[in-house]
């Protein structure tokens, strides 16, 4: 498999990597043992970086797949904004994955504007003194919006970018899929690594995955492209893809053969609009009693769901 290093660090990743929200209570859910499975089968065929968030809740998954795997590369999140909960945040990472260093720390900031970095400048600061300390060797901001990956570039204290890129442009928020590559180039120029997320656009692309995946492979500044996998099939299909290996049409065929699970919003609503401020892509509007979601912006991210006071948003 394909090994690029991200950026100016002294990272190697893989061109694939596992993106584990999917596996999580966000998404499918899957036992954590049979998460783990895959984890682990990943990493023995090759694939060595792996991406979390501490909102995702899957720091067991990784910690029981990978805890005598201590050269794994992981990537995690927090959506905190004080020097005080971002210090709980790294310490809650350290001791659920089981692991003294975290390679690379984001700030998750899914729909956020270039203002993030002022607005979570205690949270910046953490990082910078825990990198400082040695127990991240990578800070980086994980984002939908093609103005903070601008922003993220001129911003020295940020060695990685995570962007949203996919054929469709779907969930790029103030640009669209020309503006955001031209961006990332621009990021690239400027010694910052650059991940790849939702480039199957939450399930919209599948029917599509061969060209999907092939679009954002060729764009050369992007050094590791996170796809979720939640079967067995998935994982296979992947790991012969990105290996260049001819795929079985029944393999393929069994790959795509997935009900692409979707939120649905339950009656006991009220009206907060938490799940329409936290959705990073623009999909879910208030209606007259509750709020309505527009499946074509949908990217099934599962943002929505903790959010909720009422528990009124499920996925099915």
């Amino acid at each position: 498999m394909k090994i690029n290093r991200m950026g100016k660090l002294d990272l190697l990743v893989t061109e694939f990597c596992i993106g584990a929200l999917p596996m999580g209570p966000l998404q499918a859910n899957i036992p954590i043992d049979h998460g783990a499975h895959l984890i682990r089968k990943a990493w023995d065929n090759g694939v060595n970086f792996f991406d979390t968030a501490e909102i995702y809740q899957t720091y067991p998954y990784l910690q029981k797949a990978l805890a005598d795997r201590p050269e794994a590369i992981i990537a995690t999140k927090s959506t905190v904004s004080t020097y005080e909960e971002m210090e709980k945040s790294i310490n809650k990472a350290q001791q659920e994955l089981g692991r003294s260093v975290i390679n690379i720390f984001h700030l998750h900031a899914a729909r956020s504007t270039p203002a993030v970095f002022e607005e979570r400048k205690g949270a910046l600061e953490c990082l910078k003194d825990y990198k400082k300390k040695g127990i991240i060797q990578a800070i980086g901001i994980s984002t939908h919006a093609v103005d903070v990956v601008e922003k993220a570039a001129e911003e020295p204290n940020i060695d990685v970018i995570f962007p949203i890129i996919n054929i469709d442009g779907m969930g790029i928020i103030r640009g669209n899929t020309t503006t955001m590559i031209k961006t990332i180039q621009k990021a690239s120029m400027r010694g910052k690594g650059i991940y790849a997320m939702k480039v199957l656009a939450g399930g919209h692309c599948i029917d599509r995955i061969f060209d999907a995946i092939e679009f954002v492979r060729n764009i050369r500044e992007i050094s590791s492209i996170a796809i979720g996998v939640v079967r067995e099939v998935e994982l296979d299909f992947h790991l012969l893809h990105f290996n260049q290996q001819p795929i079985p049409k029944e393999l393929l065929n069994q790959c795509l053969d997935r009900k692409q699970k979707k939120p649905v919003i339950l009656n006991n609503c009220r009206k907060c609009r938490l799940c329409s401020e936290t959705c990073p892509s623009g999909a879910i509007t208030m209606g007259s009693d509750r709020p309505s979601i527009n499946m074509e912006k949908c990217l099934a991210c599962g943002y929505c769901l903790p959010v909720c006071p009422e528990f009124n948003i499920r996925f099915a």
